[in-house]
């Protein structure tokens, strides 16, 4: 335990790529196999599993030491964060032992445990009890801790370590500790690891020694968004060479998946490496028709068979989660798989083909299944339409057509382009429609996390139930008797730059009106542009409308909050 920590503590320290990637190296030549499988678990941030709330560490800490809770309230309000508040307070709070060190006489010290005794074993172990008995087993968990070590214990305990370094730097570390491709190692990876010591050692393993998994996804190809320059020339090359070049598709806003079918079985994959078979149980009948040693890499959709159109991603939320799905859920909400990529075929990688070639392929396969087999599910695998772009001219006003089209923008695929991992610009581009915007009014804010612990970052906005005039409106209604009131509509943390985080922060602070532990409630008085990809009907939000993908476009210094926007201009939207 004792050196994860100092690799995390190494890691939240360095905002350098090379420095963190020598810290990794470094941390996983040294660690035994065991300890190694559960860092780089916990790295990929694969150990979200909660064993115990902020609120119990927050009574344990407080039931085994003289702080009084008012003065832990006031330091969780400066530090966001009950762990954190913890790891900064406890050996200064808690009782000494005999040694005079903080602690419970006579306990161990499990500093110098390892990480896999402490995943396996005493962490599980503490958040098994209850009442009394976990309140001391946690805190013997505590006796001797440094805090660094003491965040990273309750921040397992927690579900809520975030080391804020990602995938690639990770597989870059190990690429270089281990001599392999990066590519293979993120294949590896894909489809779950088992953080023990043979599941390390087996994705350290030299290639050509791993023998194939039948249920392993590829690593996904992910495009990077299309900006374009402003320009006056509607025909303006946006990409390189001419249109005949790319494919274009329709981006549809449905869940990325890959579609398997090898050794007789059928395995549905998720983007996030979630396997969602029993959530599409009709997606994995129809894979039975696939050749063996085929994957689609395509979009999962609600699209009932007699419809043009998919139907709106709120259609396909209902399914999303659903480990078994009834005959009404269903029938209601068919799902299609919509192909688009064609990764392997008879058993052979066909990523390293170009797109044209994989595209020919997936053309010729789709169509086959329809005509060769006589059940219904064949029909449930579509193949994604070519859209025609004859010149570069017609992108915008094609691009304008998706929102009829029930999709969020277009696809552009070069058609000499391989099929490779992550993102890598150049290839696949995405441009998505304008997202719909709306002026709402900042009512709370509460910090952060991380390097942005100490700063007011996630914030809550609302809208007008009705606009904030007087007298009668241009029906002849009368006025209302009592003054319009802002409904809290969205949460967003992300769109401002680190000067307007400041400044914004400034502003929080000094005109705070209400707190509500690490939530201050604001004077209604500054305004945002929120963008957002789409909304819905919710019982669950007090505005009755859930937003998809909310974020900060701008900050309206100009516009007073009386100009904010009211719930009924999202409902218009809505009903768009």
């Amino acid at each position: 335990m004792r050196r994860f920590a100092a690799l995390y503590g190494a890691l939240d320290a360095s905002s350098g790529t090379n420095a963190r990637v020598e810290a990794l190296v470094a941390f996983f030549a040294a660690s035994e196999p065991a300890d190694a499988a559960w860092a780089l678990h916990v790295l990929l941030g694969k150990q979200g599993k909660r064993l115990i709330t902020g609120r119990r560490l927050r009574e344990i800490c407080l039931e085994g030491s003289p702080l009084p809770e008012w003065l832990f309230d006031d330091c969780y309000a400066h530090v966001g964060d009950s762990a954190e508040t913890i790891a900064l307070l406890w050996r200064q709070v808690a009782p000494a032992d005999s040694d005079g060190a903080p602690g419970i006489a006579g306990q161990p010290n499990w500093a110098a445990a390892p990480l896999q005794r402490w995943m396996e074993e005493l962490l599980p172990a503490a958040a098994a009890l209850k009442g009394a008995e976990q309140a001391e087993a946690v805190r013997r968990l505590w006796q001797g801790l440094e805090p660094a070590e003491l965040l990273v214990a309750n921040k397992l305990l927690t579900g809520g370590l975030r080391v804020g370094v990602g995938q690639g730097l990770v597989l870059r570390a190990l690429a270089r500790l281990s001599g392999l491709e990066e590519a293979l190692l993120q294949h590896r990876l894909m489809g779950g690891f088992r953080p023990s010591a043979e599941g390390y050692r087996a994705l350290l393993a030299p290639a050509g020694e791993q023998e194939t998994v039948p249920s392993r996804p590829y690593p996904f190809f992910l495009a990077s968004p299309l900006e374009l320059e402003a320009t006056d020339d509607p025909a303006a090359a946006p990409l390189p060479g001419p249109t005949s070049a790319w494919l274009v598709e329709w981006k549809f806003d449905g869940i990325r998946g890959q579609l398997i079918r090898r050794a007789g079985q059928s395995f549905l994959w998720s983007r996030g490496e979630e396997l969602i078979n029993a959530a599409f149980p009709e997606l994995i009948a129809a894979a039975a028709a696939l050749p063996n040693g085929t994957v689609l890499d395509g979009e999962i959709l609600v699209w009932p068979a007699d419809a043009a159109q998919p139907a709106p991603f709120a259609q396909l939320q209902r399914r999303l989660g659903r480990k078994a799905p009834g005959k009404k859920l269903l029938a209601d909400c068919p799902a299609a798989f919509v192909a688009y990529d064609l990764l392997e075929q008879g058993g052979q990688d066909r990523r390293p083909a170009p797109l044209s070639q994989r595209r020919a392929a997936l053309e010729a396969l789709i169509p086959q299944l329809a005509e060769a087999t006589p059940t219904p599910g064949a029909g449930l695998l579509r193949l994604s339409p070519r859209l025609a772009l004859e010149g570069w001219e017609q992108l915008e006003p094609l691009r304008q057509q998706a929102t009829a089209a029930s999709a969020e923008g277009l696809m552009l695929k070069a058609l000499a382009s391989p099929y490779l991992a992550g993102r890598k610009r150049g290839h696949w581009w995405k441009h998505k429609r304008d997202p719909y915007t709306l002026d709402a009014v900042l009512l709370y804010a509460q910090a952060g996390s991380g390097r942005r612990a100490n700063l007011f970052t996630d914030y809550t906005f609302g809208l007008w139930d009705r606009a904030p005039a007087a007298g009668d409106d241009s029906t002849g209604e009368p006025a209302a008797t009592s003054p319009p009131q802002l409904v809290s509509f969205a949460k967003a943390y992300s769109g401002l730059d680190d000067a307007e985080i400041t400044a914004l922060d400034r502003w929080i602070r000094s005109h705070t009106t209400e707190r509500f532990g690490p939530v201050r409630a604001v004077q209604p008085l500054q305004v945002f542009e929120l963008a957002f990809e789409g909304l819905q009907r919710s019982s669950r939000h007090r505005s009755g409308i859930a937003v998809r993908f909310p974020r900060i476009a701008r900050w309206r210094r100009d516009k007073p909050a009386a100009e904010a926007d009211t719930l009924a201009s999202a409902l218009a939207l809505l009903a768009e």
